[in-house]
């Protein structure tokens, strides 16, 4: 029988702040922009039992935790930490499939010679984390990877939970809502229909759940629910896309502000794709309109690139494919189509320009993390910053806040690696 881990970090954007900064330990954080429209990225476990949590706006986590104290995002910190608990990973299988920067499931069927049944390989690894990090993770055992995921769950922080042999008992008297994909509204739904727990769901007959649910989705959920479940772990999946996006404070209106966003989004970009020694043949440019309505658009590359110029001009470019007569609320770029830096050289018509950007990236790059994200500004920034503090000096931040992004920025949320 299969031996599947999952393992997940422990509220691990906001444990690796209270990790790195000690006057936070005990107390109730929140991990994401100050503003009033930022988005809470992370919770510590203090702030969860206000009710805050993850993906709640950050106005409405700070009513329910008032006294909480709100830090900004530091993706590289967070990705540097994600490497070491993934090289734990590692040492005992080399199937690994990462979810996020803080979940993977590994397939230790092969390697319980060696380390002993998943249980066994599941403390260890564990204990390795909390040695070697001083965080804490949770994990799940299982025979299949739903039932993995599901148990990592039930014990947090710091859990340890094997699911019997017989998965489908094990599942039944779980709530409904605990099904991979079923959102609020679907499971509004299935509630009207009777249905309560995920036992419900697999004795429910297979035409009503298909009508419930529609017939791919609605047979997919009957057989999760029953235990069945042979998706195989799929270790070194590489990066789809690299990206940023930021929720504005206030709406932007016209072209010329969208652009300087998608400016410092594309440097955001560049910096994390020269980290990662990669380049892009794609770009992506998303808008959110104030009704929440969202749009995509993208463009290929005659060559890869990895410089916020490139990755600008693209992007940039791709704003006469929007209708920017409508308010915008949040700005995204991502880079897709990714290669390796060092998969050999590119044709270029210009290759002392290019050579000459991807040097100036990696000088930016450098001062920024010399100076904790801050350095090297281009002046078409600066105007918005400017604009920005104007706004501000008319507005109270919210309280609780401590080291707020420049600008009263929301929450940069990044594609996971």
């Amino acid at each position: 029988m299969r031996q599947i881990l999952h393992v997940d970090m422990d509220a691990f954007f906001a444990s690796v702040e209270q990790l790195d900064d000690p006057s936070l330990r005990g107390r109730p954080v929140l991990v994401g922009g100050a503003s009033r429209r930022g988005v809470v990225a992370a919770a510590s476990y203090e702030a969860r039992a206000s009710g805050a949590r993850s993906a709640m706006p950050m106005v409405e986590a700070l009513r329910r935790c008032p006294q909480a104290i709100v830090v900004p995002v530091r993706h590289a910190r967070y990705a540097e930490v994600s490497a070491q608990v993934f090289a734990i990973f590692r040492r005992f299988t080399p199937l690994v499939e990462g979810l996020s920067l803080d979940e993977a499931f590994l397939d230790v069927t092969a390697s319980r010679a060696l380390f002993g049944d998943g249980e066994a390989i599941a403390a260890q690894i564990k204990r390795a984390i909390r040695d070697e990090t001083g965080l804490t993770a949770s994990a799940g055992v299982a025979s299949c990877k739903f039932a993995a995921k599901i148990a990592s769950d039930l014990r947090k922080p710091d859990g340890l939970v094997v699911v019997p042999g017989d998965v489908a008992a094990f599942l039944a008297p779980l709530p409904l809502e605990r099904m991979w994909g079923v959102g609020p509204r679907a499971a509004d739904r299935l509630h009207a229909a009777g249905l309560a727990t995920i036992g419900d769901l697999a004795r429910c007959p297979a035409p009503r759940l298909h009508e419930l649910l529609g017939p791919a989705w609605g047979e997919h959920v009957r057989l999760l629910a029953a235990g069945v479940d042979e998706r195989a772990v799929v270790p070194g999946r590489a990066a789809e896309s690299i990206g940023a996006e930021e929720t504005v404070e206030e709406d932007l209106r016209g072209r010329e502000p969208i652009e300087r966003w998608l400016l410092d989004l594309s440097g955001r970009v560049a910096r994390r794709l020269l980290k990662a020694g990669l380049s892009c043949r794609a770009v992506v440019v998303k808008l959110k309109y104030s009704d929440f309505t969202l749009r995509t658009r993208q463009a290929r590359l005659s060559e890869p690139v990895s410089d916020t110029d490139s990755i600008y001009i693209c992007a940039k470019g791709l704003l006469s494919r929007f209708d920017l007569s409508r308010p915008v609320r949040l700005v995204g770029v991502a880079a897709g189509d990714l290669t390796s830096q060092t998969a050999g050289p590119t044709l270029s018509l210009f290759p002392v320009a290019s050579e000459r950007r991807r040097r100036l990236e990696g000088v930016v790059a450098e001062v920024a993390e010399r100076f904790g994200g801050k350095g090297l500004t281009r002046a078409a920034l600066l105007e918005r910053t400017e604009q920005t503090k104007q706004t501000k000096q008319t507005e109270q931040p919210p309280s609780g806040q401590r080291g707020a992004a420049p600008g009263g920025r929301g929450t940069a949320r990044e594609k996971k690696i």
